[in-house]
């Protein structure tokens, strides 16, 4: 959580853009003009979030090109524009007032982590421009009374690990683990994930052994490893982003220590980023929750993976896929509605159901998505959906966690 100075003055930048920006919003034409419709975003490029930023640019990128290649949006080519935040909130938010006041874009789209698009969204809220954003599930999001505000994964944050408890609840009394150990990073997104599982597994009857919260910036895991490794815990679960997800697998490779079950928010969706990260051999058995599925059979789901792997020689990332789905998403709207009329497209989806690579997707009247996460695991090198059933791509799970190689 950040602390009560960095708020108060987050609060005060919103409230000055606010008056420089009242009454500017986005275009309504009516989709009837010649040129191309402008969609601005904002993305961490560099700092602290610029591995997930960049993969969501890559996402956005491709799912522009999908749509210009087939005849553009109500007629028109896209043109997507896109600033660095820098991993900062009042960067961010200097960023979307220039792309409504000054760039006068026709649409928006969201940024990368709860900790920006909280900023970002607001200035999008006070000048009436729709938001639809691939990341953000912190729950403080959705408690603002906004209406311009929608969030396309498949569930918020206090749910993102919804199937790993199932899991290990269904798994035989002589099997289940009995301790568990959690920590996590101080973000807006991880913190209301893990603390959501610690209620749910203690709840299940697993005893808490160790529960730290760590600062954005740490980089020195041993710390927290070695305490943990004193415990012995069945099972170790972190909120963790991407670095600091790779540090802890590391740290605990150094100690020696290695859980039976080993749970991680976000770092292990980065595909080869994080096998190359902790190394190959060190990813078998992580489990971690997830938005979407290579092998999925959604709507263009294959070409997404087709043309991503074509670019970047690599795995599509779940971070991309979700950008991906924004899109569609802001396009089935715009194309439903049949103008850019920024409140009927927000009113548009509140009332449907938008089919998109992540599955189908639907939200409460305030944004929240009302879906569930799959659980995946890192399986000989590669990512296996493992639940529910209807999505799995395997029946295996591995279980213990092998020691680390």
């Amino acid at each position: 959580m950040r602390d009560k100075p960095a708020r108060l003055r987050l609060f005060a930048l919103i409230a000055s853009v606010a008056l420089v920006v009242a009454g500017c919003s986005g275009s309504s034409d009516g989709g009837g003009g010649s040129g191309p419709i402008v969609i601005g975003t904002s993305l961490p490029l560099t700092g602290q979030f610029s591995q997930p930023g960049g993969e969501a640019k890559r996402g956005y990128e491709i799912w522009r090109d999908k749509v210009n290649a087939t005849g553009g949006l109500l007629g028109r080519q896209i043109d997507l524009r896109v600033t660095d935040d820098a991993s900062s909130q009042d960067t961010i938010i200097a960023d979307y007032t220039k792309l409504i006041t000054q760039d006068r874009v026709d649409l928006l789209l969201g940024s990368f982590s709860s900790l920006l698009n909280y900023a970002a969204s607001a200035v999008a809220e006070r000048n009436q421009m729709l938001y639809v954003e691939p990341a953000g599930g912190a729950p403080n999001m959705f408690t603002r009374g906004f209406k311009m505000l929608f969030f396309t994964q498949p569930a918020t944050a206090p749910h993102h690990a919804d199937g790993i408890t199932a899991w290990i609840k269904s798994l035989p009394e002589a099997q289940r683990p009995k301790t568990a150990a959690f920590m996590t990073q101080d973000d807006p997104f991880t913190r209301p994930a893990i603390e959501s599982l610690q209620q749910q597994l203690e709840a299940a009857g697993l005893r808490t052994v160790y529960s730290e919260i760590y600062p954005a910036n740490t980089t020195n895991f041993q710390p927290i490893v070695a305490q943990i490794a004193a415990q012995q815990p069945d099972i170790v679960a972190q909120g963790a982003q991407f670095e600091d997800g790779i540090g802890a697998v590391r740290a605990l490779r150094q100690v020696g220590f290695s859980p039976k079950i080993l749970f991680q928010t976000n770092a292990p969706g980065n595909g080869n980023q994080y096998s190359s990260g902790v190394g190959e051999n060190a990813t078998e058995g992580v489990f971690y929750s997830t938005s979407w599925s290579e092998t999925a059979a959604t709507p263009l789901n294959g070409e997404f993976v087709a043309e991503y792997r074509k670019r970047f020689n690599a795995p599509p990332t779940e971070d991309a896929a979700d950008a991906f789905a924004a899109g569609q998403v802001l396009q089935a709207a715009v194309t439903n509605v049949g103008k850019i009329d920024q409140v009927a497209l927000a009113d548009w989806l509140r009332a449907n159901e938008v089919p998109t690579i992540l599955g189908p997707l639907k939200w409460a009247a305030n944004g929240e998505p009302q879906s569930t996460f799959m659980l995946a695991q890192w399986q000989k090198g590669k990512v296996e959906v493992v639940s529910p059933k209807e999505a799995a791509t395997t029946q295996n799970i591995v279980f213990p966690k092998p020691a680390w190689p």
